[in-house]
């Protein structure tokens, strides 16, 4: 734990994070500001991020491109480190990022991540190392616009960390489900708007690609069971978001006078 706070702001943004919030909240207590953009909790959210001394934002949902740059464009210092409220920062990571803060070498850094799902470290199929760029000069990033899978627009030179971001993905099934139907909803939407099309056919073949990719090619498989769900769970969302988008333009066409 660093004994003095560093001037950073850290960016979240939440909806019924009750649960997962305050560990992330704790991992962050470093920082000189924690930020956090809420989009219409009906838990504690929002009171235990004012419980942890964050200053609190309601905002309607606007995707996740959207509204992670709206927690941003309210961070007061320099220098910002996104999270999601799933995520956490280590020891090691901390005193990582106060030497980046001191180096002024670069304008972004990338952590790798460790990510965990249903309890079980994933090592394989691209989920580790798994860089992101979080740590940032705010006036040197843009968020993408994406409402989902959005990532920072970097304009200068990106320095690596080696130590990871602790990410819970997924703590069971229900919860998996529940972001499959949500992404692959987000998904079909954005598809919808950038013109594209589907059919059940085209829903079903791209779904088989990702499963095997992932779980054939990147070797998902050496991840054991966990592996083997991760694998069916893309599956899931890629079909859905297709099917969801087949969906979606019958209902367009519908709507449409001739």
């Amino acid at each position: 734990m660093l004994s003095k706070k560093l001037p950073l702001s850290v960016a979240i943004i939440t909806k019924n994070e009750e649960d997962r919030l305050p560990e992330c909240l704790s991992s962050v207590s470093f920082a000189a500001e924690i930020v956090v953009v809420d989009s219409g909790s009906t838990d504690r959210t929002r009171e235990i991020a004012r419980e942890f001394k964050a200053v609190v934002y309601d905002e309607p949902w606007q995707g996740f491109g959207r509204q992670k740059q709206l927690a941003i464009d309210r961070c007061r210092y320099d220098w910002v480190l996104v999270l999601d409220a799933d995520e956490r920062v280590g020891a090691e990571a901390q005193v990582e990022i106060q030497e980046a803060l001191a180096s002024g070498t670069y304008v972004a850094y990338s952590l790798p991540r460790k990510n965990y799902f249903c309890g079980r470290w994933l090592k394989h199929a691209g989920w580790w190392p798994d860089r992101v760029v979080r740590l940032f000069r705010k006036d040197s990033v843009r968020m993408s616009e994406r409402s989902v899978h959005e990532s920072l627009e970097v304009h200068g030179p990106e320095g690596i960390l080696r130590h990871p971001l602790i990410h819970y993905a997924n703590k069971d099934l229900s919860q998996t489900l529940l972001k499959v139907n949500s992404y692959s909803s987000a998904g079909a939407n954005e598809l919808l708007a950038q013109g594209k099309t589907a059919s059940v056919t085209k829903a079903l073949i791209r779904a088989a690609w990702s499963f095997f990719y992932n779980y054939i090619l990147r070797g998902g498989f050496l991840d054991r069971g966990e592996g083997f769900i991760m694998a069916v769970s893309d599956f899931m969302n890629v079909f859905f978001k297709y099917a969801k988008l087949r969906e979606l333009q019958r209902q367009k066409e519908k709507d449409t006078p001739s």
